[in-house]
């Protein structure tokens, strides 16, 4: 999907045509389950790596699922509310926002798309952002996979990272001290670790997997898997980590990778 969260069908007829060939197809996001829209779910897929990398399903099956634990939940909901940073949960259930959150993401998420090329930036809001963002409801939970977090400053993350050396910190939105969000999940969690599970509970073969992405956060993935690709779209660094570039997701590309790796 591209970053206003469409869908290219050209996509959609790429991912079918090559699970019709024989191939497996994975989704693997930072996102979990909870924020993708029904209309990825009805393409057809193999699985779903998510909460990047903290939840692996494969044929329906749950394979791995590592979750934030209830302490470290009010831990970080605490420290976030004491700095007065606005952040959510990410959960399979859904995204629950903190009080403020739908307001201060506004201009946040609107420099996030002006960041990737977007000429309508500025008509970007919260709900457009994140369709799926529940507020209200509680917020110490059981049942998160990792939280983000807006960054007032890039002192904020560096602060959060020595409070919570048993989380694995990261950041988004942007490289180094240009990030517009930390994140927090469990310790040692990345899409990389996470394929190396799937490969493990398939018995497939390293060989035959090929990565696609767009953020650093795809880095590991990216070097964990036999081939990789970034898409044109995407950032600086993934490009460069990639063994090829495609065009961007509103130019076909996820089809014209998916012709150029062979698969269909």
């Amino acid at each position: 999907m591209d970053y206003e969260n469409r869908l290219p069908a050209s996509a959609v007829q790429a991912i079918r045509a090559a699970r019709a060939a024989g191939h497996r197809v994975y989704l693997c996001s930072g996102r979990s389950k909870a924020e993708n829209k029904q209309e990825i779910w009805d393409i057809g897929l193999d699985g779903y790596i998510g909460g990047n990398g903290s939840y692996v399903e494969s044929d329906g099956e749950v394979v791995m699922h590592q979750l934030i634990t209830p302490e470290q939940c009010r831990r970080i909901v605490d420290w976030l509310h004491s700095r007065k940073l606005e952040f959510y949960l990410e959960s399979n259930s859904g995204l629950y926002g903190s009080e403020n959150f739908r307001q201060r993401a506004v201009p946040v998420m609107q420099e996030y798309c002006r960041r990737k090329g977007k000429p309508d930036a500025e008509q970007m809001d919260t709900d457009s952002a994140f369709p799926a963002m529940i507020y209200g409801a509680g917020l110490y939970r059981d049942d998160v996979n990792k939280v983000s977090y807006i960054l007032e400053s890039y002192q904020d993350f560096l602060d959060t990272k020595a409070s919570f050396p048993d989380l694995q910190n990261g950041t988004w939105g942007g490289a180094g001290e240009t990030a517009l969000f930390g994140d927090l999940g469990v310790k040692d969690i990345t899409k990389a670790h996470a394929v190396e599970v799937l490969l493990r509970h398939l018995g497939a073969d390293q060989k035959d997997t090929i990565a696609f992405g767009d953020a650093a956060v795809d880095i590991p993935m990216f070097a964990c898997c036999a081939q990789s690709c970034c898409m044109g779209s995407g950032g600086d660094g993934a490009k460069a980590a990639a063994d090829y570039v495609t065009t961007g997701v509103d130019e076909d590309g996820l089809y014209n990778a998916f012709v150029h790796f062979g698969l269909i």
